[in-house]
């Protein structure tokens, strides 16, 4: 999945969630969805909470490339990831 794809997808869910609360006493429910500008402060909340945590996925980092060591394949992996993720905050941002 690209990181257009992801921030598409991150966008869609958080707009089309819908809430129920009761209104009052009785059992009377009401329904409305949070919308499009909504969903994308939801979706760029999450992915700045996402790069806080130091992910690890999701990257393609090679072994062999990072050193065959887990002394620099850890590291490049954490780097690889919060790229991918930073990329994704900005196709939000831009969408």
């Amino acid at each position: 999945m690209t990181p257009q794809e992801k921030a598409k997808e991150l966008i869609d869910t958080m707009s089309k969630q819908t809430y129920q609360y009761q209104e009052y006493a009785g059992a009377r429910y009401t329904t409305c969805e949070i919308g499009y500008e909504a969903g994308k402060k939801c979706a760029l909340k999450t992915v700045d909470e996402i790069i806080l945590s130091a992910p690890f996925e999701p990257v393609d980092t090679d072994w062999d490339e990072a050193g065959s060591s887990a002394q620099y394949w850890y590291p490049q992996k954490l780097e690889d990831s919060a790229k991918w993720w930073s990329e994704v905050k900005n196709e939000i941002e831009n969408l």
